[in-house]
């Protein structure tokens, strides 16, 4: 391939050399013979000047010769080699710049063929690139690995889907059934004495409840697939957002017999704690967090808020006491569709997007949000970036609150116990 490449330089040079060549020899011939020796005439007026040669003092006899002015014609030269350098410099540039380009489109079709090749087939990059071609491979090597990757991934996001799909179809069955049965029983026997009709309009209840949760969570896949988030910002007063959440969520967690211990550090600005954010997402994200922490927490027992300002950001941490998460379950925690249970008979958890949501949320504020599940505590930490619009003073780097280690001690809150 290279020795083509090489005979076809040499071809390209030779080629023009033999037409410069032909085109001086054109000009040459047009200007001495078809116009008739104007050149020597031209040469002559010019260059030569015509000197009188006497013979003998009567200056009568004698002839004459022609002096070539070696000043002109040394001008004359000067002037033709600065023009013909000139035009040789511009016809080669030109004549490299046309066969430069002719170069990179064949490059960069070739270059096109040897991707699609690679890209389309199970070959390795040594096979599909030759040498020259070791920068394009290596990068085209990462970028491939990073499509299997992301393809592995939505297989088995979409793999989880389906299988929560049919669990929910599966799950709507049992509750309708016994919707349908105890208000079959109920229509059939009117005469049914009232605590036994009370007891069955109960659980008739209770059934239905169970059919309009898994109802919703069917609603939630799809409002995500539909949905695309976007942040609508503002000064957001963190520390009473927690505490409106709090509050917001006692039926909830009286009902599951949990408490919830709020500690706000204080603000070494003064006044509550503020960042720039969208204030009805943040809301979501602790919404979907103390809607897991609930769910997945022993009864009885207390969950901890703590919110505080470390190293020029925001940081909340929820913890509950509750089973230990498995390591390998922590990984993938925060994906789509996953769920803790892989039996939907606990009635725990959703449908496998709350803690998805919230990590999405919280990226879109340029923030970071992690977890980590040890001795049967499972702790939340959501660091924000404060934001653009609130005075330097209120994101110190020297104040900087020990969360970990208040969060992960169960020991610390009396509810924990």
């Amino acid at each position: 391939m290279k020795a083509n490449e090489k005979l076809k330089r040499f071809l390209g040079t030779c080629l023009i050399l033999a037409g410069g060549c032909a085109a001086c020899w054109a000009v040459y011939v047009f200007f001495d013979r078809i116009v008739n020796g104007f050149v020597r005439e031209w040469f002559e007026d010019n260059f030569t000047y015509t000197q009188w040669i006497a013979i003998g003092d009567a200056y009568v006899e004698g002839y004459y010769t022609k002096e070539i002015l070696w000043d002109n014609l040394k001008g004359m030269l000067f002037r033709a080699l600065i023009i013909v350098v000139a035009a040789v410099v511009v016809l080669v540039r030109v004549a490299s710049i046309l066969y430069g380009s002719k170069q990179a489109r064949e490059a960069i079709q070739n270059a096109g063929r040897m991707i699609e090749d690679y890209m389309k087939h199970d070959k390795e990059a040594s096979e599909a690139f030759p040498q020259g071609y070791e920068e394009i491979s290596l990068r085209l090597v990462e970028i491939k690995a990073d499509m299997q990757r992301n393809a592995q991934m939505l297989r088995e996001e979409a793999s989880r889907k389906n299988d929560l799909i049919t669990y929910l179809a599966h799950d709507l069955k049992t509750p309708l059934t016994s919707v349908i049965g105890y208000l079959s029983l109920m229509d059939e026997a009117p005469d049914m004495p009232a605590s036994q009709r009370a007891k069955y309009v109960h659980i008739t209840l209770d059934k239905a409840l169970r059919l309009e949760k898994l109802i919703n969570e069917f609603f939630e896949i799809t409002r995500y697939n539909l949905q695309t988030i976007a942040l609508e910002k503002e000064t957001v007063n963190l520390s009473f957002l927690l505490e409106q959440m709090t509050d917001e969520f006692y039926p909830l967690l009286n009902a599951h017999g949990n408490t919830v211990l709020l500690d706000i550090k204080p603000n070494p600005a003064g006044g509550p704690i503020t960042l720039w954010g969208d204030g009805e997402k943040l809301a979501r994200v602790f919404n979907n967090i103390l809607k897991n922490a609930i769910a997945y927490s022993y009864p009885g027992t207390g969950i901890a808020v703590e919110c505080g300002i470390s190293r020029g950001t925001a940081q909340i941490v929820i913890s509950n006491r509750g089973r230990t998460i498995p390591a390998h379950k922590l990984d993938t925690i925060f994906e789509k569709f996953f769920r803790l249970d892989d039996a939907r008979a606990t009635n725990t958890g959703g449908a496998g997007l709350g803690l998805a949501i919230a990590k999405e949320i919280v990226t879109l504020h340029g923030g970071a949000i992690t977890a980590s599940s040890e001795d049967e505590v499972t702790s939340f930490r959501v660091e924000l970036p404060l934001g653009r619009d609130l005075p330097p003073d209120t994101a110190p780097d020297s104040v900087d609150y020990d969360f970990a280690e208040s969060a992960g001690t169960a020991g610390k809150y009396s509810s924990f116990s």
